[in-house]
């Protein structure tokens, strides 16, 4: 099964060029470096992920004969190159940004320095895996903060853009707040809660409402959710408070309804009354159906009774940004800072590191450095992978918890979702002289400029 060796899964010329660099004898140490050049539209930051799964990757790289098999058939390579090619393992070094930290445009999210051809081969698979799942963090991160605390779960699975992406999806919106996920599969393989309750089928196989309501209440006593507005969302919550009131009789609670139609903002004020009025004061209200963090924030700034969030489709796509402008630069070939001068697409020289500012307890400014400058602050780029092997492994949940840390130390006006500010990011001086030394000999030597 091709899911078992993800090392084909690159553009042809990645191969091409590394055939290029293998005739050339070219086998000195590359340094690439991967980074967003722009911010999406409402976007004033990114939330690292992705990092684990290039890790895997990078550390398990291999050819199977299969695989040399398929790329002798199609003409393209020698025999030698093939052969090569079978005994190729990874056997570089990454420093990167630790999941779950912030980070901003041009800076980059890692660094990967090995020989030319295992450092080109990889390029694709790194920008696939880290493009999704820092988008996906980054839309998240929205939705959590537009819920001002509430909680939040991944209802996305279903129309995500594949199944990897369903499970990646569920990660990257743990690492940025969400409390759980409805994919099981991703409960089970990442070790995130998993929540659900029940679908508008449901109500409808009995032959009435509250029916379905007692049934539901029966088998699942401890988690009994139901799902109000099939036919109507405040009739519904009367039902629903008949049967909250029976299990109260039973010694048990109903734990909450959910509204997934309609104008949410209204029916959830009349479901709280509703629910008041039949003293289940502390019956939750969830709402699911077409969110996004701006629905969620129109819906809490119209009143909206609503304790806690399904978001699906619009987030597991992010549906407003659905792709970013990340770029796998070579920076540095065989000690010789390189870049690229293309307008608009300009890169910046040499093995690099960002130094974090914090002021107060806040997010100051960043500033993007020569790896071997010792600055100021706090160096977001750290060691994760050494001659191929990786050297950290972080929990889940560490990561979560250290998102959620850094991300309360970021400013509001970063942090709002429609035109934020943005935060500042400096070169350093040393990286300024370096680059404008690398543009000058270039200019020279390939523009006949002087």
């Amino acid at each position: 099964m091709w899911k078992n060796n993800l090392s084909l899964l690159t553009d042809l010329y990645e191969f091409t060029m590394a055939a290029c660099y293998y005739r050339h004898k070219m086998f000195a140490p590359a340094t690439f470096s991967l980074f967003i050049r722009e911010y999406p539209p409402n976007r004033g930051y990114f939330v690292s992920a992705g990092l684990a799964d290039v890790l895997d990757f990078l550390e398990t790289f291999h050819f199977k004969q299969g695989d040399l098999d398929y790329l002798a058939q199609t003409g393209l390579f020698s025999d030698d190159f093939l052969h090569y090619l079978g005994k190729l393992r990874f056997t570089g070094d990454v420093f990167a940004i630790p999941e779950g930290r912030l980070f901003f445009k041009d800076e980059p999210i890692l660094e990967i320095t090995a020989p030319i051809i295992e450092a080109q081969l990889v390029e694709t698979f790194v920008m696939n895996a880290i493009n999704l799942q820092v988008m996906i963090a980054t839309k998240a991160a929205r939705c959590v903060h537009a819920a001002g605390g509430r909680a939040v779960v991944d209802f996305s699975l279903r129309r995500t853009q594949g199944i990897d992406a369903g499970l990646k999806v569920a990660r990257a919106s743990y690492i940025a707040g969400f409390i759980g996920t409805s994919n099981v599969l991703a409960g089970k393989h990442y070790g995130i809660p998993v929540f659900g309750t029940m679908a508008h089928s449901f109500v409808t196989s009995f032959k009435r409402e509250i029916d379905a309501f007692r049934a539901f209440a029966e088998m699942f006593p401890e988690n009994t959710v139901l799902l109000i507005d099939t036919y109507d969302t405040v009739i519904g919550a009367h039902k629903a408070a008949i049967v909250g009131k029976e299990m109260i009789e039973k010694g048990k609670r109903l734990k909450g309804v959910r509204i997934d139609s309609g104008n949410m903002a209204e029916l959830s004020q009349e479901v709280k009354a509703v629910l008041e009025e039949a003293g289940l004061n502390d019956v939750m209200i969830f709402a699911s159906g077409g969110l996004d963090e701006y629905k969620i924030e129109r819906l809490l700034k119209e009143g909206a009774e609503i304790d806690a969030f399904g978001v699906g489709t619009k987030m597991g796509v992010s549906a407003d940004a659905p792709y970013t402008d990340i770029a796998y630069k070579l920076v540095k070939y065989n000690g010789r800072p390189v870049l690229k001068l293309s307008t608009g697409k300009r890169t910046l020289v040499d093995e690099k590191q960002v130094f974090r500012i914090i002021e107060n307890g806040k997010l100051k400014k960043d500033i993007i450095a020569l790896r071997s400058e010792q600055l100021s602050g706090d160096p977001l780029l750290r060691p994760v992978m050494k001659g191929g092997k990786r050297i950290i492994n972080d929990d889940l949940k560490d990561i979560r918890a250290r998102f959620q840390e850094e991300f309360g130390n970021l400013a509001e006006r970063y942090r709002r979702l429609n035109a934020p500010d943005t935060y500042p990011v400096e070169i350093s001086s040393g990286l300024e002289n370096l680059q404008n030394q690398v543009v000058f000999k270039v200019k020279e030597k390939e523009l006949g400029e002087s």
